[in-house]
Order: structure tokens, then C-alpha cells, then sequence
């Protein structure tokens, strides 16, 4: 459908920016912040730590000072558990809540609405040490830590996402470090797992609705369309399936209360299908989210796989699949372009995905992450001409307001990432922000913040609420 009448975006619309505790803060011992999980992990050879990040957490006036500059109307990060319980559970770390309360209140004090991810890949490692979310204990510890925020930081936070990309820490927990390398049948375990994760969820949502009725909460899962690799009828049932054991069964609980028909029958294929205990489904049945938060970055391929060869997910990572014999083989898209890591750009298929997602679950949606990952060059003069984020981001933008013209509710965008930091599994040489901070994988230099290109062009998209881009 090419419209002659383009609307634009809605005045309110949340022009923002996105970054997670673990990958930007730094300060991973400090006032009392406990062990995550990502703390414990070993890091790809050659990839830095998360230990020092972008140092954020001691530098966090300066980065809202620059996030104003650029116009941002909103700002997405995420709380680090252990700053709160440094063991998950038990004693209130006082200075934990004081940063967060110092950073709402920063964000504020510039008209930067804060949108809050409760649980950002980093589960306290103490929690880890009883079983993780293989335990139903972590399910209690998960509604205290929630009651917690919406006590200290309800009154000023009115957007809440649950748990980030769920649906990539049961399909590629190695890939960005949150998989037990210590489990026995992992498939059937992480399984269990996002069930647990299913249940926290909705006892979050409840709870949020109940102590913030003013806030709105929802899941924020990675969502990516699954084309078909040709119109042989099979390569469709492959999409089918792909798509429902990849995005739909992570969206079909928290929006219906039940499990995806198509991914429940791929579990009872593999044997894993999870132990639902009396009540659970009257829990999950009884949360209902706000709107749908999500995280896109490309669509996939995929053709029918009838063979016996394994192929085995952890090779693959958020965007690049690989496949499961007699359900679907990831292949490539012959129509799109790749960025300089292997993930392929579709922003045509951006407006597929929010057109799908529009159509599914009729709930607003709101685009938590987004970006380029890139090789970026510090020029002469404290130069970054980064164009080729632009128009990564452009093109999106543009497919954005395509989508509201047909329809699609979308209340807010907030690229990843709103200053660089430390990818999930490729280090800090892997870089998505507006803004630029001088270290390298090992060197940390001094770590100084530096504008680039990218950070003036979006601040006039945001100025002129996406009319030039």
C-alpha cells in the first residue's frame, strides 16, 4: 500500500533513546551493588567486560545534560537488581536506591520521561547459586523486587517494561552470557524457566496496576517477522512455526493468558514442554498489559528443514538463526543488505513487524530498541560521521510513520542506544549510540563524551517531530 496521505507522528510521541544497566553504568562493586550473573560470565575472547562500561553511573548528569541537548522526550534504561537486593532478596542496599532516584530525578528536572526495565539480562548471581529462575523461588524474589520500584520510584515512573527480551534468554542465553552452562537437559530446564519468567511477569503487571494505577506496564520481547524462503507451501509452515516459537508465544501469554497453540505443540515434539503447577494459569490469565514494548532490529528468513542434520541455536545470536531440524532452517535473505556484523537491514520489514503486531494484539506499541551496530572512526577535530547510522535510522523512522498511516498505534521510538556501551557479546568495538565515549576494548582512556553526526541529526528529526529527516 503506497499512501498519497502520510500522517504524521502523534504530537506526545515518546522520541527517545535506550541503554541497560549492565552495559553502560559501570561501577560493578560499588555502594553495595551484589554479583549479577553478567558479572560471572566469561566474555568472548578479545571483547571487554562490563566493569567500567561507559562509567555511567558516576557520569550520569553529564549524559542527561547531552540527552536534553539532543531533545530526547524519553529515556529507556534499566535498573540493575543487585544495586536494589544485592542478593536478590532480603536487605534494601540504600544507596542503590538513592542513584535510581537521583537519575528519575535528573531525567525529570529536564521533561525526560523515563521508561524503566525492571530485569535487563542481569539476575542477581546469589539467586543464580539456588537455581535461577529454574527455581520458583525467583518468581517471589521477582514480585518483591517489583514492589520495591513501584514504592520508591512509582510516583515519578509511568512507563514500566517487565523483562527485556525474554524470548532471547531461552533461545540464545549463550549468546549474551544468561545460560547455565551447569544444566543437565537445558532445552527442557529453559523452558521451565520462561514459564517462572511468565508467572514474574504477571504478578509485576498486577502489582503494577494495583500500587501505580496512574503507570502503564507491558513485556518488552525482540520481535522479528519470519518471511517464508519461497511460497512452497512448506517453507510457509516453517515461517509459521519459527514465528510462533520465536515471537507469538512471548506475546500470546501476557496478552491472552495462554500459551501459543503452535508453540506448545513444538514443545511436546522436543519434551519440553513446562510443569504448570494449580493456579498458574489463573495468575497469567489475570495480567493484562498496557502495551507491547519491543526490540527490532531485523526480520528473518527461513525454509522448511526435514532433515535429521543438527543445527543447534546457540551458533546463531538475537538476529542470526540457524535452525531446528523438522520445524525450520534459518536462511539468508538474498533482497536485504547486512550491516557490518552479519544482521541483515530491513526496514520495510519494520513496518511488516508493526503492522503484524498492530493487527495481533491491538495494544499500543512502543519501539524500545532499534540501532546500527558499527566499527565507528574518531576523526580529527572530534569528528564521528557516522551517515551510515543515519540512514540505518532514517529508513526505519521513515517506515515508522508508514506504519501509523496505516493504522498502526505507535506511541514512541527509542533507538539503541542512546550513548555507546558495552555490546551484549561483542564488546565495546560494536557501537550503537547518538553520542560517543572514548575507550577502546581494553583502554579506557578518559572515557570522554563526544557528539556525533548522528546526534544532531536526530535532535532535528526529534525537533520537528520526525518531519525532517
Amino acid at each position: 500500500m503506497n499512501q498519497i496521505n502520510i500522517k504524521s507522528f502523534p504530537r506526545n510521541f515518546l522520541w527517545g533513546a535506550s541503554t541497560s544497566a549492565y552495559q553502560v553504568e559501570g561501577a560493578w562493586n560499588e555502594d553495595g551493588k551484589g554479583l549479577s550473573v553478567i558479572d560471572v560470565a566469561k566474555y568472548p575472547e578479545g571483547t571487554s567486560d562490563f566493569k567500567v562500561a561507559s562509567d555511567h553511573y558516576h557520569r550520569y548528569k553529564e549524559d542527561i545534560a547531552l540527552f536534553a541537548e539532543m531533545g530526547l522526550k524519553a529515556y529507556r534504561f534499566s535498573i540493575a537488581w543487585t544495586r536494589i537486593y544485592p542478593n536478590g532478596t532480603g536487605e534494601i542496599n540504600q544507596k542503590g536506591i538513592d542513584f535510581y532516584n537521583n537519575l528519575i530525578n535528573e531525567l525529570l528536572s529536564y521533561n525526560i520521561e523515563p521508561i524503566v526495565t525492571m530485569y535487563h539480562f542481569d539476575l542477581p548471581y546469589a539467586l543464580q547459586q539456588k537455581g535461577g529462575w529454574s527455581n520458583r523461588e525467583t518468581i517471589d524474589a521477582f514480585e518483591n523486587y517489583a514492589r520495591t520500584l513501584f514504592k520508591y520510584f512509582g510516583d515519578r515512573v509511568k512507563y514500566w517494561l517487565t523483562i527485556n527480551e525474554q524470548n532471547m534468554m531461552i533461545l540464545h542465553g549463550s549468546a549474551i552470557g544468561t545460560l547455565d552452562p551447569n544444566m543437565k537437559n537445558p532445552q527442557k530446564e529453559l523452558y521451565q524457566q520462561n514459564h517462572h519468567m511468565f508467572l514474574a511477569q504477571a504478578k509485576a503487571i498486577n502489582l503494577c496496576h494495583e500500587m501505580c494505577p496512574n503507570a502503564r506496564i507491558g513485556p518488552a520481547p525482540n520481535i522479528a517477522y519470519v518471511y517464508p524462503a519461497s511460497s512452497k507451501p512448506e517453507d510457509i509452515l516453517a515461517a509459521q512455526n519459527f514465528s510462533s516459537i520465536r515471537n507469538w508465544l512471548y506475546l500470546d501469554m501476557p496478552v491472552f493468558g495462554r500459551y501459543n497453540s503452535v508453540a506448545w505443540s513444538y514443545m511436546e515434539e522436543e519434551g519440553c514442554t513446562p510443569t504448570i503447577q494449580e493456579g498458574d494459569m489463573e495468575i497469567l490469565e489475570s495480567a493484562k498489559p498496557d502495551f507491547i514494548a519491543f526490540n527490532y532490529y531485523s526480520t528473518v528468513t527461513v525454509a522448511e528443514n526435514s532433515s535429521n542434520d543438527s543445527a543447534e541455536n546457540s551458533i546463531g545470536d538475537q538476529q542470526i538463526t540457524i535452525g531446528e531440524p523438522g520445524f525450520y532452517r534459518g536462511v539468508a535473505n538474498p533482497h536485504l543488505e547486512k550491516t557490518q556484523f552479519g544482521w541483515e537491514i530491513d526496514p520495510v520489514g519494520f513496518r511488516i513487524t508493526l503492522r503484524e503486531l498492530n493487527d495481533r494484539y491491538h495494544l499500543p506499541l512502543l519501539v524500545t530498541e532499534n540501532g546500527l551496530g558499527a566499527y565507528d572512526k574518531l576523526e580529527e577535530g572530534d569528528v564521528i560521521n557516522d551517515d551510515y547510522r543515519i540512514e540505518f535510522l532514517r529508513k526505519h523512522i521513515e517506515q515508522a510513520r508508514l506504519a501509523i498511516s496505516d493504522g498502526v498505534n505507535l506511541i514512541g521510538y527509542c533507538p539503541w542506544s542512546a550513548i555507546d556501551l558495552v555490546s551484549t557479546h561483542q564488546g565495546f568495538s560494536k557501537r550503537y549510540g547518538f553520542i560517543y565515549v572514548n575507550r577502546d576494548e581494553f583502554d579506557l582512556k578518559d572515557l570522554r563524551r563526544i557528539k556525533k553526526k548522528s546526534f544532531y541529526w536526530y535532535k532535528n528529526v526529534i525537533a520537528t517531530n520526525g518531519e525532517k529527516l
